[in-house]
């Protein structure tokens, strides 16, 4: 049984100290590959390293029924200003743990060893996939290319995020 594209709409967060809108590549990157993927850009920001600020917008946005996706971008490396996967790991109430793993497998073939510096993380709130990637463009491109495209995409086989997004939050519904 073939199935239909069903767009998910994605919210992009940047994270970065140094960088500002006019030169935000990874955001960049990630909304034209979302666009390209048929999908809905539902909002995009960008923060400062700041783990209290994180966690506040992604609650925000796992809140708002418009979005479905949350991929921020930044902030995943080793520094003492890296907080984004802290932010993250605030909000989730399941944490994709092999998310992280694959990402090191496609990032180990693309950068060797270097792959152990990044802590990639997904996880589930309220309803709403979060992702966070590293900063670079290329990371985001690894992540949207190898990862999130099949898995955002509901016609992906043997199976992908799209087709259980309803019932992710489906331990809220019950009596």
């Amino acid at each position: 049984m073939d199935r239909d594209f069903l767009p998910v709409r994605i919210a992009i967060l940047t994270v970065s100290d140094t960088r500002n809108a006019s030169d935000d590549r990874s955001g960049d990157t990630l909304v034209e590959r979302l666009g390209e993927a048929g999908h809905v850009l539902a909002a995009r920001e960008m923060l400062r390293d700041d783990r209290a600020a994180i966690a506040e917008t992604l609650r925000k946005w796992c809140a708002d029924p418009e979005i479905d996706v949350v991929i921020s971008t930044g902030g995943t490396g080793l520094t003492g200003r890296d907080v984004t996967v802290e932010a993250h790991r605030d909000v989730y109430e399941k944490e994709i743990d092999a998310f992280g793993t694959v990402f090191t497998i496609v990032s180990m073939n693309k950068i060797g060893t270097s792959a152990v510096q990044s802590r990639a993380t997904g996880g589930v709130a309220m309803g709403t996939y979060l992702f966070a990637l590293p900063g670079s463009p290329s990371a985001c491109r690894d992540a949207w290319d190898e990862i999130l495209e099949r898995q955002l995409d509901y016609r992906h086989r043997p199976c992908n995020f799209v087709e259980i997004l309803p019932r992710l939050d489906e331990h809220l519904r019950r009596k």
